[in-house]
Parts: C-alpha cells; structure tokens; sequence
C-alpha cells in the first residue's frame, strides 16, 4: 500500500502540482505585501495624504438630510453613489 503510494505521488503531475502550490503560495505573500506596503502607499501620496480608499465616492444624487458624508453614512441611507474606492482596492489587490 505504500509502495503504491510512493510510486502515485512520484509520478510528474503530483509532484508539479505539489510545486506549483508552494510557489504559488509563496507569490501570494510577495505580491499582497507588494500592494499593501509598496503601491497603496504610493499611490495615496499621488491621491492625497493618509487616504481611506474605502471613502472614495462620487454621490450621484442628492445626499439624504443630516447624513454624514462618508461611504458607511450614505450606502446606509440608501445614496445613490459611485464607490470606485472599493473597486480601486480591489483591482490593485486582485493579483494576490
């Protein structure tokens, strides 16, 4: 049985699969610190300084009465609005 074993994971595939997730794996970690550390604070010096991409919005209607202007405040109020925030993040982070 563990004859049988040996000889199956041996075999080219399993051990190239068994490669390509630890390499994988790895990239993972290197691009996300990438992003986090090199990037993203690069780009919000370009931006603006100390920038929450996640408050990055353009309202498209009239913001209802008394609601702060930050993303939490509108979406709960139900503002129509165009976070690109969100998806900036997101597109930037994607390769992780």
């Amino acid at each position: 049985m563990i004859q049988e074993f040996k000889e199956f994971a041996l075999k080219g595939n399993v051990m190239d699969l068994a490669v390509g997730v630890i390499i994988g794996a790895a990239f993972g970690k290197i691009t996300t610190l990438l992003v986090e550390d090199i990037i993203m604070p690069i780009v919000a010096f370009i931006v603006v300084d100390d920038i929450d991409f996640k408050n990055m919005f353009v309202l498209l209607g009239d913001a209802p009465a008394g609601a702060p202007m930050t993303y939490d405040a509108l979406k709960e109020a139900g503002a129509p609005m165009l976070a690109y925030g969100g998806f900036l993040t997101v597109v930037i982070n994607s390769p992780s």
